[in-house]
């Protein structure tokens, strides 16, 4: 039996975990819902590799609680959950998936836009509450044009392309804007960078793929949501507190923009009695952008590999502090 200990906080495909268990004492939490934090110090304590989920707080304290951890790796692209400096601090290297769920995620965000747009999910409700009884009417269910419009993307990572893309499938001008510019990308597809200010108050659709940091919260907040069209529908692919939602809701109550299609929320799960619930002009998903059965495997299996790496002392094929080699030698 090996001497390391892997605790994963989330039951994840068989295959992923096949590749841990040759060389690690594995431990896999039972329940859908998250570990507490203190039930994910307690399992932390003795545990030299965790394999996390976005909703495991990785804090100090939790870092405290577990002396003999040498790896990290967690199961998505963002860490906004885990504080990346204090474990890079301790030699603690921190794996991720990058550039495995930009176009699954991507799809999942076209296809919210073309929700809002032309509001397919509002019209589903309103059908099967029994309201449909005239068969057509040139002016009933008027939606937006998609092809042919303006996307505005703020941050063109790999999902911020990837939708740029599938805009591109639709005629759509894309404009952009991003902290470092891209000129390849700009002459390969077409993009036009533009300011902030600019973005929002010519996009049809804004959509946004921007990491979760202390500069980004409400990123979108009233001043922002007040400067787009009041035709423009808003997409939020990123983290949930990006956008300010008090500000979202007055925004979509009264007019400011015409929809919005979110696949996070602050707080996440969002409470049953959020009053963005009561809003017909937006469309909520439950945090799926990478729920395809390809993408979610090859995450997992990624994330094993990271692990499987850190925790015997080599380099990982996808580490979010790479500055940690240094110390090790590696």
């Amino acid at each position: 039996m090996s001497s390391l200990r892997i605790f994963v906080t989330r039951r994840i495909f068989p295959e992923a975990l096949d590749l841990l268990s040759p060389f690690a004492e594995l431990e896999v939490w039972p329940g859908d819902y998250p570990p507490s934090p203190q039930e994910l110090r307690e399992k932390a304590a003795n545990a030299h590799g965790l394999l996390t989920n976005v909703m495991d707080r990785l804090d100090e304290e939790l870092l405290d609680a577990a002396p003999e951890l040498k790896a990290i790796s967690q199961v998505s692209v963002g860490l906004d959950n885990v504080d990346l400096a204090e474990a890079t601090r301790r030699g603690i290297p921190v794996g991720n998936t990058p550039g495995v769920l930009a176009k699954a995620t991507a799809d999942l965000g076209f296809g919210l836009l073309l929700d809002a747009a032309r509001r397919i999910s509002q019209g589903d409700r309103w059908l099967r509450a029994g309201n449909w009884r005239l068969a057509y009417h040139p002016m009933h269910w008027l939606g937006a044009e998609v092809h042919g419009a303006t996307l505005g993307i703020i941050g063109m990572g790999q999902i911020g392309l990837e939708m740029a893309k599938r805009g591109r499938g639709f005629d759509m001008k894309i404009i952009y804007h991003s902290r470092t510019r891209k000129p390849d990308l700009e002459t390969q597809y077409g993009l036009d960078w533009v300011q902030p200010d600019i973005l929002l108050s010519t996009a049809d659709f804004v959509s946004l793929h921007l990491p979760l940091t202390p500069e980004t919260r409400h990123y979108i907040g009233e001043a922002e949501l007040r400067s787009m069209k009041t035709t423009a529908i808003l997409i939020n692919l990123a983290r949930g507190p990006v956008v300010d939602p008090k500000a979202l809701y007055t925004a979509l109550k009264e007019g400011w923009i015409q929809a919005a299609g979110l696949d996070v929320t602050d707080p996440e799960p969002i409470p049953p009695d959020d009053p963005l619930l009561t809003l017909d002009n937006l469309v909520i998903s439950p945090h799926i952008g990478s729920a395809s059965v390809d993408s979610r495997r090859t995450t997992c299996l990624l994330a094993a590999r990271n692990l499987a790496a850190g925790i015997q002392g080599n380099r990982m094929e996808q580490c979010a502090n790479p500055e940690v080699y240094r110390a090790l030698g590696l």
